[in-house]
């Protein structure tokens, strides 16, 4: 009987081990997941910003385009009054 209790308790160590192993395994893999997440995250936050520094950049074009949109607006009024006046 002491032959068949030592078989049962080898396997049941030896599955127990293949348990440890897989469990082991899968946090490995949960790790390398993680990791990976975190590294998508990063590279979102940096798109990000340089979408907020394009953005930036557009909006302050906009406003040097609205600038020069009215000199040019106030410089076509001089002229066409100077032509009118003629």
């Amino acid at each position: 009987m002491g032959g068949i209790v030592g078989m049962i308790s080898a396997s049941a160590t030896e599955e127990q081990g293949a348990a440890t192993q897989e469990i082991v395994r899968n946090v490995a893999q949960a790790a390398t997941g993680t990791g990976e997440v975190t590294s998508n995250i990063a590279g979102v936050a940096e798109a990000s910003e340089d979408t907020g520094a394009a953005a930036s950049q557009v909006l302050a074009s906009a406003f040097d385009l609205s600038v020069h949109a009215e000199r040019l607006g106030s410089q076509m009024g001089r002229f066409l009054a100077t032509v009118r006046a003629a």
